[in-house]
């Protein structure tokens, strides 16, 4: 059993309960994940089984897409709404803040922009992840990581008052295209910041990761109330569609299979680039990366 699942993973479980699920649906143990995403958060969840795990690297990079609610007024501990209450310097402001405020604060925050990985975050230094040293209320020196928001866009318009009026913002839902390893968590709390209110990330939905979107996903329910899930599974060759490709000749399968390289001649290939390796149906046999000096591809990851 090879292939992807594209899983709408619901609030209250950890990434790894997701996958703890669908091995148990799937009755098969080798299932991962690219793209971790917090207990509270929901959305796209990419799952990969069987032979398909081992192309886990050649997506965690792809970018991704969220919708973010924000709230003004405080932050908190952990950056989202399961922290502890940490009031922020206000400057003697109310809570709310005007449309034009927020849409000025934001352009600050499109583009290549730098970020603080957050204490509560599963990034590690010097092998241990940081989250486990603020469960035990130390804080640890991180340096800045540049990071690239493609898009951010203000889906929010302002309540209505009792009067009819539009009033200001406590909260605004944000639509976030961004590069991988971006802490929206962060950003929140950053715009927060700008705005000199504080914030802090009240719900989060991933609504794409890379070419896979909410709307081709499927629930753990539907999954385990389907006759046949294994028929959920989008074939592998999906994870590497944005890959060149070489076609292999009968002769050079086998070869390829066996780790030996295939000479190549005026390929377009980049020095280095990771290509698809398949037979002339298309299936998958290899990713291979270009050698520009000798004019190979040599196999990296064989399929079986």
């Amino acid at each position: 059993m090879n292939g992807i699942l594209i899983i709408d993973k619901p609030a209250g479980i950890t990434s790894h309960d997701v996958v703890s699920r669908v091995r148990r649906i799937l009755k098969t143990k080798r299932v991962g994940h690219t793209g971790t995403l917090d207990p509270f958060a929901t959305g796209v969840m990419v799952i990969l089984v069987g032979q398909a795990t081992r192309l886990a690297q050649f997506l965690d990079k792809d970018e991704k897409e969220y919708e973010a609610l924000v709230r003004f007024g405080f932050e908190t501990d952990t950056g989202d709404r399961t922290g502890q209450r940490r009031d922020a310097e206000t400057g003697g402001r109310s809570d709310a803040v005007t449309r034009k405020e927020v849409e000025k604060a934001l352009e600050d925050f499109r583009g290549e922009i730098e970020q603080t990985p957050p204490m509560y975050s599963a990034k590690k230094i010097d092998g241990k992840k940081l989250y486990e040293h603020a469960r035990k209320g130390e804080t640890v020196e991180r340096k800045p990581v540049s990071v690239t928001i493609q898009e951010l866009e203000l889906l929010s318009e302002p309540p209505a008052s009792a009067g009819g009026t539009k009033s200001d913002f406590e909260t605004v839902q944000l639509r976030v295209s961004c590069s991988a390893g971006t802490y929206i968590r962060t950003l929140a709390e950053d715009i927060g910041r700008k705005l000199g209110v504080g914030a802090h990330l009240e719900e989060l939905r991933r609504t794409r990761a890379g070419k896979f979107t909410i709307g081709q996903s499927l629930t753990l329910d539907d999954l385990a109330h389907s006759p046949d899930p294994s028929s959920a599974l989008v074939p592998m060759e999906h994870a590497v569609a944005h890959l060149p490709t070489l076609v292999l000749s009968e002769e050079r399968i086998t070869k390829t299979k066996n780790g030996l390289s295939t000479r190549i001649l005026d390929s377009g290939f980049k020095d280095g680039q990771a290509v698809q390796m398949t037979n002339a149906a298309g299936d998958l046999i290899a990713i291979g990366f270009y050698n520009e000096a000798e004019n190979i591809v040599q196999p990296k990851v064989v399929l079986v």
